[in-house]
Formats: structure tokens, C-alpha cells, sequence
């Protein structure tokens, strides 16, 4: 069976063709997990109707009440490739995954932040519930993951793969380390190379993804030669890859039927835990976890792009935040009272004023000019704009 996208967007033609002909340059997205490969289990993959006694001022529909979803069960109800279980190759990781139980806590624990927002994202674009389970077979769910071969991130994406899709790196960060940005850049690569070269097969997209469309590409050929249908199991592909979709089936296999594998995942609640946040100004990460009402350690753990631990709009386009404190941060960012107020919690930020100089406010504070140059990631010392803070102190 082929499995079509639904664009949400209209991509240029011309920009298509030519971010695909950066990519086709590329030898594939990832080509060996930093960690083994592990099964996955689930505690409520299904649910079923409840139906409360009817009082006497409702009616049949007010009563219906839907048993609440985690997220595995939420991931499941999305899956689309489950008639292909059955499959040698399937089966044969099925029985992989199952030998490794001890490993299951662990990755599905590190999957929890990220999970029940990932899968909302898949779902926006109406893509098979499967390729939320991607960063499980690629990384581990190890937002900091990199492979002896350079990739890096959840969607272990390589530096050439990475900056065709507009994943920034330098200036103390690497998009490929983020997870919101990276997100949405395996999602787009995804669709779009199922829509440039696989008239919506996004079966033969995975595999491109894990061995570049070159690959695959010759491999359909060869296929179309033998006379066979030219899909992802007709094609004969690097060992890797001939693994890479098996391996997805497998996954989402367990998760949808946890009880008949004998497997348990821990509870994940299905609505996400975190939310992205636009970056208007330079923000260091001990400024934003302060307005968040947040641990500066939470806020790292989930922004692990940010190498230098400030986020500037020339690089950085979002923040990932709890959900819960999402609206706190953004109502204060917006706020103009929200700078003097962070200011006054203590000495160690300084809003600029009109006709400020960096070496003016480092004699007065009695810190090095480098110091504080460094420590606020500024390059230019004559680059002051009056509202912007700075920290003065290393911490």
C-alpha cells in the first residue's frame, strides 16, 4: 500500500528543486544510531466507551464520556501501517525488541517530555502515527545524541542534511540539537521528498531519509528493471536501511498491542508538556527561567541547541517551555515592565540605557570588560541597544 501527505503549505517550485538537489548531494540523513536499538511497551494502548447513568435533565450524548488517552494511546489511534506486522522483516525486530525489556524504562522515560508534542505535530500534518516513533530507532529520544559519523539530535540529522534544511549552527547554537526546530525540519524533509520523488510513498521517503534519495532512487530503478512495483519492500538497500521502516513497524506494533507483547510503558498524559515560545531579543537562559517561574536546569534540558545558554533571534526562533508556564513567559517578554522587574531581583542584570557603553557599565559594576563581553555573547562592543540586558555575572 502507498501512504500519501497532505501539504499543509505550498512549497516554490524553484526552491524545491533546489534545496532537493542540496539534499540528494548528502549520503542520508543518519546512518548508525548512537545507541542499540530497544523495545518499547505501553499501559493503555486502547480504550473503550463509558457510559454514565443517565439523569433525568440529559440525554444519551451528555452522558458519552471517552475513558482519558495517554500518549502512546493517542500515538496509536494514528498508526497507519499495521497490516504490514506480518511481514519476515517486521517480525524479526518484534522478537529483537522483546529480548531487551531492562531497556524500555529507560527510553520511554527520556521520550516523556517530548512525545505527546511530537505526536501533535505528525497528527497536524495528517502523516502516519509510525513517524512519531523516528527519534526511538535514531537516537534513543536523546535530544543530545551524536553518532561516530556526525549526526547529532533526536532526528540524528548530518551537519550537510542539517544546513540544507535550515538548521543553523555557530554563534552557540546548533538547530540540530533543537527539538522544535529540528521537529518540524525532519517533518518538512519527510513530506517533501515523499512529494518530490515518490509521488507520496512515505515508506520510500523513510528509507531516503535514512540513506539519501540516491540510493533509493537507483534502487527503484533496479527494482523497475526486475518488473517488480519498484516499493520499499521490492527494493534491495543498504543493511541499515532495508532495517529502518521494519524497525518503525515494529515499535508501533508493540505500542498498539502492549498487553499481547507483554510489555508496560510508563504513563505519559497525551496533551503535551511543553510549548514553544517566539524569541523577540537576545534572552539568556537565567533571564527566561526567571520570567517562566522555571529552573534555569529545566529550561536547558529542554533548549539543548543553545550551547552558549543565550538565545538571540538571529539564530534562535523559539524556546521550548513547560506548557503550564508558557503564558507566564510570554506575557512578561511582552511586557514593558518586565525587563526593570527582572532587574531588580538582584545586581547581576542590567538593562541598557541611551548612552551606555559596554566598558562604561563593566567599570561600574566592577567586572572585565572581556568578561562581560563573553558572558553576554556580544562580538561588536559598540552593538548596545538601549533595553537590552545583560547579565553580570558568569553564572
Amino acid at each position: 500500500m502507498t501512504y500519501h501527505t497532505t501539504r499543509r503549505r505550498i512549497l516554490g517550485f524553484t526552491s524545491c528543486l533546489a534545496l532537493m538537489g542540496s539534499l540528494m548531494a548528502t549520503t542520508g540523513n543518519s546512518q548508525a544510531s548512537p545507541t542499540p536499538q530497544r523495545a518499547f511497551t505501553d499501559d493503555s494502548a486502547s480504550q473503550s466507551a463509558q457510559y454514565a447513568p443517565l439523569p433525568s435533565n440529559q440525554t444519551f450524548w451528555d452522558a458519552l464520556a471517552l475513558e482519558p488517552r495517554d500518549a502512546w494511546s493517542r500515538l496509536a489511534e494514528a498508526f497507519e501501517w499495521q497490516e504490514d506486522v506480518d511481514q519476515a522483516r517486521v517480525q524479526h525486530w518484534i522478537d529483537h525488541y522483546r529480548q531487551s525489556p531492562r531497556n524500555i524504562t529507560e527510553i520511554t522515560e527520556r521520550a516523556r517530555p517530548w512525545l505527546a508534542w511530537i505526536t501533535e505535530r505528525v497528527e497536524e500534518r495528517g502523516l502516519p502515527g509510525e513517524i512519531a516513533l523516528i527519534p526511538f530507532i535514531e537516537s534513543s529520544f536523546d535530544p543530545t545524541a551524536r553518532s561516530h559519523r556526525g549526526a547529532a539530535g533526536l532526528w540524528q540529522f548530518m551537519p550537510g542534511t542539517g544546513h540544507a534544511l535550515g538548521l543553523r549552527r555557530g554563534g552557540g547554537y546548533d538547530g540540530r540539537l533543537d527539538v522544535a526546530r529540528s521537529t518540524h525540519a525532519a517533518l518538512d524533509y519527510i513530506e517533501m521528498q515523499a512529494e518530490q520523488w515518490y509521488e507520496g510513498d512515505i515508506e520510500l521517503s523513510l528509507a531516503a531519509y535514512n540513506a539519501g534519495a540516491g540510493t533509493v532512487n537507483n534502487a527503484r530503478s533496479a527494482a523497475l528493471s526486475r518488473g517488480q512495483t519498484a516499493s520499499y519492500w521490492d527494493l534491495k538497500l543498504p543493511r541499515e536501511t532495508m532495517a529502518y521502516v521494519p524497525k518503525l513497524i515494529a515499535i508501533s506494533a508493540i505500542i498498539a498491542e502492549p498487553e499481547h507483547y507483554d510489555v508496560e510503558l510508563p504513563r505519559i498524559e497525551a496533551t503535551p508538556a511543553i510549548a514553544e515560545v517566539p524569541v523577540t531579543r537576545p534572552l539568556k537562559l537565567d533571564e527566561a527561567a526567571h520570567l517562566a517561574g522555571i529552573s534555569r536546569t529545566e529550561l536547558a534540558e529542554l533548549n539543548p541547541g543553545l550551547l552558549g545558554h543565550q538565545a538571540d533571534p538571529r539564530h534562535v526562533e523559539r524556546l521550548l517551555v513547560p506548557a503550564d508556564s508558557a503564558e507566564r513567559l510570554v506575557a512578561r517578554l511582552s511586557s514593558g515592565t518586565s525587563r526593570r522587574a527582572v532587574a531588580a531581583d538582584g545586581d547581576d542584570v542590567y538593562v541598557v540605557r541611551r548612552g551606555d557603553s559596554l566598558s562604561g557599565i563593566a567599570s561600574r559594576h566592577a567586572v572585565a570588560l572581556t568578561d562581560l563581553a563573553r558572558w553576554n555573547g556580544i562580538e561588536r562592543l559598540d552593538a548596545l541597544q538601549p533595553g537590552q540586558q545583560l547579565t553580570l555575572s558568569g553564572s
